[in-house]
């Protein structure tokens, strides 16, 4: 399944792209599914039904939470997280409670993410391509691999429609919902780390 895991819709005050042009345009992007991960918020929760929608596309609701030690996709049960939490009390609670953390754009200029929480094994996924990255951005998360051992997928960051679906993460397994999302990525179930797709 070809899913685009960083994706913002106009609940983030950055982004023009509309839930509804998301619905109706993922598929021609070629996805399977798509992950919404609004700044600092799940509130799409109330707006939507996650998990299989009529027209067979996969919602998983996460959102990119900010720390002063970078950006970070949270997957779980944190609909009630409170904000200003810190990077190492936040991981720290998104790996205690089963959920699954991935370092957004980890070398983007004036957001990346402190080595520290990969050097201690806080975050071990990050995102190898992050469609609004540069390539020098992207391709400094090799040295992570290298040192590290940190797993890769990617994700387009996508803020309008013509962004969505530019970068994907495929895996080798069906999901149906947040559940089944976490366990792929927990249990590094994906065959395609980072692709670029600028159809």
């Amino acid at each position: 399944m070809k899913f685009d895991l960083h994706v913002h819709t106009s609940i983030s005050p950055c982004s023009r792209l509309g839930l509804q042009e998301l619905l109706d345009n993922a598929g021609r992007s070629g996805l399977d599914g798509v992950c919404i991960t609004d700044h600092n918020t799940m509130a799409m929760r109330n707006y939507l039904r996650e998990g299989i929608q009529e027209n067979g596309l996969c919602i998983i609701l996460g959102m990119e939470y900010s720390t002063s030690k970078g950006d970070f996709l949270i997957f779980g049960p944190f609909e009630e997280l409170r904000p200003d939490l810190g990077a190492e009390e936040l991981l720290s609670h998104v790996n205690r409670t089963g959920g699954v953390a991935i370092a957004a754009h980890p070398f983007r200029s004036g957001r990346s993410t402190d080595e520290s929480v990969v050097r201690h094994r806080l975050c071990t996924i990050v995102e190898g391509v992050n469609g609004r990255n540069n390539n020098y951005e992207n391709g400094l998360v090799t040295r992570w691999q290298s040192r590290y051992g940190v797993k890769t997928v990617g994700g387009s960051d996508a803020h309008s429609l013509e962004e969505l679906g530019r970068v994907t993460t495929c895996f080798r397994e069906p999901v149906r919902d947040r559940a089944t999302f976490v366990n792929a990525l927990l249990k590094g179930r994906w065959s395609i780390a980072a692709q670029q797709n600028y159809s």
